[in-house]
């Protein structure tokens, strides 16, 4: 290869034998010196064995001050509303010298690439509770935004309130926060983008104006908003307790499971599906009570129920069952039968729910003897609630002291419709 000035950063067109590739220069781990990679235009990544290239041009020089980051100005005309940033993809940005990509740094780092947002609403109001990927969030995070919410939402100069989050596990802060918040009297938006800010293909700016949108809108509930297809055209307004990632990567990730999108959002309006909660006067109030020994447990054919006695011994509170189909496991016509595991943790206080695997329909254990039997057991059957949810409604009904020592009182709890997690009739 013919000597070069480049360093990682800057844009460089790579010359092979018989073609030519523009990028940025990236920086190579130390196992892979004699490899050079670059990251295209379109996002993606290439590596080059280093005796292959013929030649590096730069074309333009890395510069860590380009683009200086201007304050952030507001119009009196214009709506105000907050924003709390969390983490994940919508927050980070390619480190040209790495390859990876870091969070950003503070709020007009974000606003430099989505100044869109800006022509709907004021951000006047930006918290940053911490800065993580969703899969590293647990409970105590999910509280720490709930709090933050609600002393947002009880700010009369806001109108309404964005979150940005991490894609994975979004659809639980989601449900959290449709429990934690209690007479909701303002919109709860949580956006996200599946491809970094710094790609031409990131979905977050389309992403962010519907969000600021739906802040201001009349839907007090608490939604995500996000692509409706792989185009830029408009997003979905989405419970947080109905919604469900369903794509590793696709931009309309997340779908209604059950139910119809609150509304349609498109760049410059807002046109309604469904039925939804109205603003309304007053103050929201927090309940951020959780139990955090509940888990989740997944049947699946020929399964020990065995299991179960980890957790009883780990003195856990409650269980979710994800069963098969209406809301089955191993019967008596099986060597594993979950019926008498079941029993015994019914008898020590476990609590144990069930939802189904299937990502449309509800449970009904009447259909088939194998759901009797099993009903016998003290299931509390959650109709079309997703297993996510559920996760999350046990642990808050479960954190409460007065409703956790009556399992009468847990099995009305869990099955009260309290965020729109049961839907009274499901549509073919």
């Amino acid at each position: 290869m013919d000597k070069t000035d480049a360093r990682p950063g800057d844009y460089v067109k790579l010359s092979l034998v018989n073609k030519d590739h523009k990028g940025i220069l990236l920086e190579s781990p130390e196992s892979e010196r004699g490899i050079i990679l670059l990251k295209l235009d379109s996002g993606y990544n290439l590596g080059f064995v280093r005796k292959d290239v013929f030649s590096i041009k730069v074309l333009k020089k890395f510069s860590e001050t380009e683009n200086k980051i201007e304050k952030i100005k507001s119009d009196s005309k214009k709506p105000n509303v907050a924003m709390i940033i969390t983490g994940g993809t919508i927050a980070a940005r390619l480190n040209p010298r790495k390859g990876g990509v870091d969070w950003l740094t503070n709020p007009e780092e974000l606003f430099k690439f989505y100044p869109e947002i800006f022509e709907k609403v004021n951000v006047s109001v930006v918290s940053i509770p911490f800065m993580k990927a969703s899969e590293d969030m647990d409970f105590r995070d999910w509280q720490k935004i709930a709090r933050t919410a609600v002393k947002l939402l009880n700010d009369q100069n806001i109108k309404g309130l964005i979150i940005t989050h991490g894609t994975d596990f979004l659809h639980y802060t989601s449900a959290a926060l449709s429990f934690f918040i209690r007479d909701l009297n303002k919109p709860v938006v949580l956006t996200y983008s599946q491809r970094s800010i710094d790609r031409a293909s990131s979905d977050a700016n389309l992403n962010l104006q519907c969000s600021a949108l739906a802040a201001v809108s009349d839907i007090a509930e608490v939604m995500l908003v996000g692509h409706a297809s792989e185009n830029d055209d408009f997003c979905n307004a989405m419970s947080g307790t109905k919604v469900r990632k369903l794509h590793t990567s696709r931009r309309d990730a997340f779908k209604v499971i059950n139910g119809k999108s609150f509304a349609k959002i498109y760049p410059d309006k807002i046109v309604n599906v469904s039925d939804y909660s109205s603003r309304k006067k007053g103050k929201a109030k927090l309940d951020v009570k959780f139990e955090e020994k509940v888990a989740v447990v997944k049947i699946y054919p020929g399964q020990n129920p065995e299991i179960l006695d980890f957790y009883a011994r780990k003195k856990y509170k409650g269980i979710v069952l994800e069963m098969s189909g209406l809301g089955h496991a191993p019967g008596k016509r099986s060597k594993n039968s979950w019926i008498k595991k079941l029993k015994e943790l019914r008898k020590k206080g476990i609590v144990v729910v069930g939802v189904s695997q299937c990502i449309n329909g509800r449970t009904d254990p009447f259909v088939y003897s194998n759901g009797r039997e099993l009903m016998d057991t003290g299931i509390i059957y959650l109709e079309d609630m997703l297993a996510e949810t559920a996760f999350v409604k046990l642990g808050w009904v479960l954190g409460h002291e007065e409703w956790a020592k009556n399992y009468d009182k847990v099995k009305e709890k869990m099955l009260e419709n309290i965020a729109g997690e049961i839907s009274e009739r499901l549509e073919a």
